[in-house]
């Protein structure tokens, strides 16, 4: 069996890159309801949208205070990124990080397992007590765990600096959905972006932090 060339076509289907991105964005736009957004919030939700097949999410998709702008401030100042987990830290894409931003997620850290035993609490949150010292004005991408965006807020009541922004993207059936609820009510006055109810997870906010940080590249092959 020869290696060479191209295989035999046996479906009919898109193999154009740049056609495939175009006919992507030209959908979502023809079936998710984007009006009720501002126009730059718009191109965000266009790229959740994109990342998990999901017209709908739209409805769910709740936010205060101007997030876009003052999320590309942030990261546009070269201002570290905290994610809770590594597969939000590896779906960010490093080359729209044009101020080189550090990408932060401290789970693996020697020090969370012993923090996380002496605060009662899972290793996700007990890692966001290792941001304190950046945290002010640092964009923050939760996407997997519950507990760490609960923890986060908790600390910021106590008094931690306060991030930019923060996008919650939480999922799961035990605690998303209050702890996006929570976020939501935002009673510290940062910036947010999340989506409401059990949906949530890594892809949707790095998602997030992509758009936020180079916009909607329409030609940009995946």
């Amino acid at each position: 069996m020869s290696d060479t060339g191209a295989p035999a076509r046996l479906y009919d289907y898109e193999r154009d890159p740049a056609a495939i991105y175009r006919q992507s964005f030209a959908i979502v736009r023809e079936e998710a309801k984007l009006d009720r957004f501002p126009e730059d919030l718009r191109e965000v939700a266009i790229r959740l949208v994109h990342a998990c097949g999901m017209p709908d999410i739209v409805g769910e998709l709740s936010w205060g205070g101007d997030i876009v702008s003052q999320a590309k401030r942030a990261i546009g100042s070269g201002a570290p990124i905290f994610t809770d987990v590594k597969m939000v830290e590896h779906g960010i894409i490093r080359k729209y990080l044009k101020e080189g931003n550090e990408i932060v997620c401290t789970l693996d850290d020697v020090r969370v397992p012993v923090l996380a035993e002496r605060l009662g609490t899972t290793r996700s949150a007990a890692a966001v007590d290792l941001w304190a010292e950046r945290l002010e004005g640092a964009v923050v991408a939760i996407g997997n765990a519950p507990t760490a965006l609960f923890h986060l807020l908790e600390r910021i009541a106590e008094g931690y600096p306060k991030p930019a922004a923060i996008l919650g993207f939480p999922v799961g059936f035990v605690g998303a959905a209050e702890s996006k609820d929570a976020l939501a009510e935002n009673p510290f006055g940062v910036p947010f972006l999340a989506l409401k109810g059990r949906r949530g997870g890594s892809a949707l906010a790095s998602a997030a932090v992509n758009a936020l940080a180079a916009g909607l590249p329409e030609e940009r092959a995946t």
